[in-house]
């Protein structure tokens, strides 16, 4: 089972370009996810591939049947966790200052010090802040 910290991060390494590109209209993805799984790993986050995969495709189901629903009903009755970082991604939003799509999202607002951890991890992963 993911916990918040392994979710964040997976959502993260999803929500990069590159990894958007390779995951779009691809059918066999188990290189992809190998990868998502090896960065996870650089993070301290121990997952394999299949795992990687499962919660990806759990998110984007959830993310999709919510839509679904809230634009039957008209009114958003249920949440979803990480739904903010999810439509985000999905919806192809811009990356803001902090590497996410919307400055706004509960993932940022949620822990004081993420937009900290995001600098301090890219530094580790020697990529731009």
């Amino acid at each position: 089972m993911y916990v918040d910290n392994e979710v964040r991060a997976l959502i993260n390494i999803w929500s990069d370009e590159k990894i958007q590109q390779m995951l779009e209209g691809a059918t066999r993805n188990k290189e992809i996810f190998e990868e998502i799984a090896r960065r996870l790993m650089k993070r301290g986050i121990d997952r394999d591939w299949k795992q990687c995969r499962t919660k990806y495709k759990n998110l984007k189901y959830e993310y999709r049947a919510l839509q679904k629903e809230n634009e039957h009903l008209g009114n958003p009755r249920r949440k979803m966790r990480f739904y903010d970082e999810v439509d985000c991604i999905l919806r192809r939003q811009p990356l803001g200052p902090s590497g996410w799509g919307c400055e706004s999202s509960s993932l940022l607002s949620g822990t004081k010090n993420f937009s900290n951890e995001i600098k301090h991890l890219n530094r580790m992963l020697k990529l731009p802040v």
